[in-house]
Formats: C-alpha cells, sequence, structure tokens
C-alpha cells in the first residue's frame, strides 16, 4: 500500500513542480547531494612573498628601491657619500629588526681557510677548482651570509600582491 501512497505522491509532486520529496527520494536510493560546504581557500604563500616583503620593508626603512632606481651619474661622489650613510644605516637597522645574519665562514677574509664539505652549497670555489676532489682549502675572499632567525609581520591579505611600496599622493 505504501508503494501505491509513493507513487501517487511523487507523481503529483512532480506535476506540479515541486520536486521529488525527500522521504520518497531516500526510500528508493535516490537521495538529493547536500551542497559542500563552501569553504574559503587557505591563500598559500610563496618565497616571493618573503623576497617583496623585504623589498618593501628596505623601502618603507630606508627608500633603497628609490636609490637603487636612481640615476647617479650627474651626482658627485661626495654626493653619493652623504646620500649613502643614512641608506646604509637605515637599511642596516631593518634587516638587523627582522633577520639575524651570521657569515658562513668566521674568518678574516685574505687568509687562508680550509673549505667545510659539510655543506656544499654553503661554499663557492673560485680560481683554479680542482676537477674532483675537494679543494684543500685557499684565500677567503668573501665570509659568506647565512639566515639565523627570520622574523617578518605575517602578511596582512592587502599585502600579497606585487606592489613594494604603492604610490603616494598628497591631496591639497
Amino acid at each position: 500500500m505504501s508503494r501505491i501512497s509513493f507513487a501517487f505522491r511523487a507523481f503529483f509532486a512532480l506535476l506540479f513542480g515541486r520536486g521529488l520529496p525527500e522521504d520518497i527520494a531516500q526510500a528508493y536510493g535516490f537521495s538529493k547531494p547536500k551542497p559542500l560546504p563552501v569553504v574559503k581557500p587557505v591563500p598559500q604563500l610563496s618565497p616571493a612573498d618573503g623576497a617583496l616583503q623585504i623589498l618593501g620593508i628596505l623601502q618603507r626603512d630606508a627608500r633603497l628601491i628609490d636609490f637603487l632606481m636612481e640615476d647617479i651619474g650627474p651626482y658627485s661622489d661626495d654626493q653619493i657619500g652623504a646620500a649613502v650613510r643614512p641608506l646604509h644605516d637605515q637599511s642596516r637597522e631593518a634587516l638587523n629588526r627582522y633577520l639575524r645574519l651570521s657569515p658562513v665562514i668566521d674568518g678574516v677574509e685574505g687568509t687562508f681557510t680550509k673549505a667545510d664539505s659539510s655543506d656544499p652549497a654553503s661554499v663557492k670555489l673560485l680560481g683554479n677548482v680542482p676537477a674532483r676532489g675537494k679543494a684543500p682549502g685557499g684565500l677567503l675572499r668573501h665570509k659568506g651570509w647565512r639566515a639565523e632567525k627570520v622574523e617578518l609581520p605575517p602578511l596582512a591579505a592587502s599585502q600579497k600582491s606585487a606592489i613594494i611600496a604603492p604610490a603616494e599622493i598628497e591631496v591639497e
């Protein structure tokens, strides 16, 4: 008797555009799929985001990009030197605020130093490099730099773009 009841209910529900009643659909294995919950995608951070953030910090605190992008040819060495001193101090303060840097090899440049073989990416061999085997050592030309700690502030959603520093417009 319930099949006849289901048939009449289903017929008239479909006839008048209401769709198949849920209890009938479930009884015959035609249950409607439940809508999936809307999940907002979690923004993925890339190495470029950190690089752009560091550039943004150096621009904000020291105007480093402004200096690097300017043609300094017309200026005298004295003028450039006067501009570089505060730029150097401000850039160094900004780096020290967010990074802890240390030399890869803590030695005196120009002295004989043995090459560390534990991390081949940490040392770049120059000059007469043997084809195979490890180099015994050589003159230290540059100490190199290693980031021991990086503490960048979290990126806001509005910061996740290629804008390093927004344009500034003064409204009068």
